[in-house]
């Protein structure tokens, strides 16, 4: 059965296997409450791609300004009218509206509130993330939950700092 035949009432329900629904309000797994960065999240993910379903208050964002390398992302919006901040500049979105965040600067984004979105990506790794704005980058070489680390550029050492006694 087609979503498009079910009843009005029946439509956004899951249909088989697991998953999750992009308009109930249940099944929350996380959040943020970090000041400028609250959210709450449902996550769902096979073995090549995963997403999370974002709810994003007025004014709050979802991460810093980013782009990634080894990681593809993709935006669905799903409702309110989020600001996508990119290389281009700010625009409003709506509901229906999906973007691409390819690999590289050409990628850069971030998310503002209100809205819900359901952010898909790949879940290769390693993978790496560049925060223009704070000069961090963030390096991610397993795919547990604290196999990464954050780093300022400034920080940076000499390829040979530390081998065979060198400084």
């Amino acid at each position: 059965m087609d979503a498009r035949e079910l009843p009005r009432g029946e439509r956004g329900r899951l249909l088989g296997g697991g998953g999750l629904n992009l308009h109930d309000d249940r099944d929350w797994i996380a959040g943020s409450d970090r000041p400028g960065w609250r959210w709450r999240r449902k996550r769902i993910g096979g073995d090549l791609l995963g997403a999370s379903l974002y709810d994003l208050p007025a004014g709050e964002k979802t991460f810093p300004y980013h782009y990634e390398h080894g990681h593809e992302e993709w935006l669905l919006v799903v409702a309110g009218e989020p600001t996508l901040r990119t290389p281009d500049g700010e625009q409003a979105l709506k509901p229906g509206d999906v973007v691409c965040f390819a690999e590289g600067e050409r990628g850069a984004h971030q998310l503002t509130g209100p809205g819900r979105v359901l952010m898909v990506s790949t879940l290769r790794v390693p993978r790496t993330a560049v925060y223009p704005d704070s000069d961090k980058i963030r390096v991610r070489w397993a795919a547990g939950d604290a196999d990464f680390l954050h780093f300022r550029r400034g920080d940076a050492v000499d390829y040979w700092e530390g081998e065979n006694g060198s400084s």
